[in-house]
């Protein structure tokens, strides 16, 4: 590959897109490759848009320089041939106990591919797993996951102020947004590795509910009253692996948020194991890039 050009290897459901036509980032070391896979159709329109989610983020990352990505739309990859050669995989999908990851021996797959140092980012539902079935795994992982009925996941404004010092949070300037931010996740114990990237504190009303599923409230997250929670967090594990966890991404329209997007494309270069640039992954989105390949969903 040369040093100017940027290849794309799409799986056989996948579709290829374009770059914006952004300023080249400069990052040093080989070439790596990022697998992005996104769920199946789900909920109403313009709500867990993984297909058009996944492309448009795609899209995003063109300035970045040494990544190779493919993308598999519309579920598991049917050939697990596209992970060969993977430094990092990205799933944005439904959870729970339909994950695509914990269907079948899907977890020994990914687990195989964890020993050998690939790293994994779950955004918005994917960061849910079943307690007995993946909850173990995704603790190694990616730090932590959402357990049913012991986490939550209210509508919300959360308002992220302050930042780490960490390459996921290059760039990235306060903000707030109402999505449907999960907090009180399962962590590992007292945090071990886990850098927290996006923490805010959610008011008793928020806590006290409705959540979205069930509607709650419960006792243990009404007892946290003024604690600050992390919507999303990073680890870097002993395999030299590397795992990221993002609660948000319901609604398809606040990827136009500049740093709302931001944090999830500087995550994304990270796992792959290239450098984010000072300011981070610059990107546009335009209205009619928003719009762009939506799933055909009957309004509910």
């Amino acid at each position: 590959m040369s040093q100017l050009s940027r290849r794309s290897f799409v799986a056989a459901s996948a579709v290829a897109v374009g770059a914006l036509g952004l300023p080249a980032v400069y990052a040093a070391g080989s070439t790596r490759k990022l697998v992005m896979i996104a769920g199946t159709q789900s909920h109403g329109p313009g709500e867990h848009e993984f297909n058009a989610g996944v492309q448009l983020l795609h899209k995003c990352l063109g300035s970045v320089k040494n990544l190779e990505i493919a993308v598999n739309l519309n579920g598991y990859p049917k050939d697990e041939a596209i992970f060969n050669g993977a430094d990092a995989i990205f799933i944005y999908c439904d959870g729970g106990g339909g994950h695509p990851l914990v269907q079948g021996n899907r977890l020994e797959t990914i687990n195989g591919l964890m020993n050998k140092g690939v790293s994994l980012v779950c955004a918005h539902f994917a960061v849910e797993v079943p307690k007995d079935k993946g909850g173990k795994q995704f603790k190694e992982w990616i730090g932590g996951y959402y357990e049913d009925k012991y986490s939550c996941n209210p509508m919300w404004v959360p308002e992220y102020r302050e930042f780490p010092d960490h390459p996921i949070a290059k760039g990235v300037h306060s903000y707030g947004i109402r999505d449907e931010w999960y907090f009180n996740m399962r962590f590992r114990e007292e945090m071990k590795g886990i850098t927290p990237i996006l923490t805010a504190k959610p008011s008793d009303a928020v806590r006290n509910g409705p959540y979205v599923w069930p509607a709650g409230p419960y006792s243990h997250i009404q007892e946290a009253a003024g604690r600050a929670e992390h919507m999303m967090w990073c680890v870097e594990r002993p395999d030299g692996g590397r795992g990221c966890g993002f609660t948000g991404g319901h609604y398809h329209r606040n990827w136009m948020e500049d740093n709302f997007r931001k944090v999830v494309l500087n995550s994304l270069v990270w796992a792959a194991k290239l450098d984010v640039p000072a300011t981070g992954i610059e990107s546009t989105v335009t209205e009619d890039e928003i719009k762009a390949n939506l799933d055909a969903k009957k309004a509910r």
